[in-house]
């Protein structure tokens, strides 16, 4: 199978990729498994690409928004599909409004990746998505961006699968370059309604920095000293639980 036909892509919803990439090395010399679980922006899709979608035999889309905007943009029915939703906390709109510069936007994104494992609410989200996710491929979960919180859960996941960090950030990272088209649509709104500079201030919370993602890594050894005890007591997996992720997740 060529890398093109691996590595499906939906003009319509930019963010749309295979949390495995083509097929990432682990630490021990493996690889992750391709066609198993797909990550995304909100599903916005063009005729062609909901075929495409509709293609892989995904068993359940999980949706990690909040029922705001859910209602503003709900998900396709894509037939053998269950329509699943674990609300995560995401960038809080009320907060956005204020921001005045961009040391504050990222302070705010700081606070938000902190709060995925500091929020009770958030861990609760996070441990029903991955316990989901345990039940077999192939499923794709998603919140509106495709950056943060479906950016954590990919991260989780990749290390579960033994991906070192350098190739989890690198993933982390793709969403800059994959969501450009979009991402220059929500600027162009900012702009229309505030200016270039309110652009320059937002700029921040529209993006993914390695940042935000060792301020969730951080926490995760504040309060639970590393990472394995975080997936147990902060989310609530248990042995067979992370088994049946890994057993998913690696090739070999």
């Amino acid at each position: 199978m060529s890398e093109e036909q691996e590595y499906l892509r939906l003009a319509s919803a930019d963010n749309f990729r295979d949390v495995a990439g083509t097929g990432y090395a682990t630490r021990d010399g493996g690889k992750v498994r391709t066609g198993v679980f797909y990550r995304s922006n909100d599903l916005r899709l063009t005729g062609d690409d909901f075929e495409a979608l509709q293609a892989i035999g995904l068993t359940a889309v999980i949706d990690l928004r909040s029922p705001t905007e859910i209602a503003v943009h709900p998900d396709p029915e894509v037939p053998g599909a269950e329509n699943l939703h674990f609300d995560a906390i995401g960038i809080p709109i009320e907060r956005l409004s204020s921001l005045t510069s961009r040391a504050e936007a990222v302070a705010l994104m700081d606070e938000v990746y902190r709060g995925f494992v500091v929020e009770e609410h958030c861990r609760t989200a996070f441990g029903g998505v991955l316990r989901q996710l345990a039940a077999g491929g192939p499923q794709l979960f998603h919140c509106s961006q495709g950056k943060d919180r479906t950016g954590w859960v990919a991260a989780l996941l990749l290390h579960v699968a033994g991906v070192d960090d350098p190739t989890i950030e690198s993933d982390y990272l793709l969403t800059n370059a994959r969501s450009a088209a979009s991402r220059a649509r929500v600027e162009a709104e900012i702009e229309k309604h505030g200016g270039p500079d309110l652009v320059a201030v937002y700029e921040p919370t529209l993006v993914v920095d390695v940042e935000y993602l060792d301020a969730a890594w951080a926490a995760v050894e504040e309060l639970y000293g590393d990472r394995s005890s975080y997936l147990r007591d902060g989310l609530g997996l248990d042995d067979t639980t992370l088994g049946r992720l890994r057993d998913l997740l690696r090739d070999a």
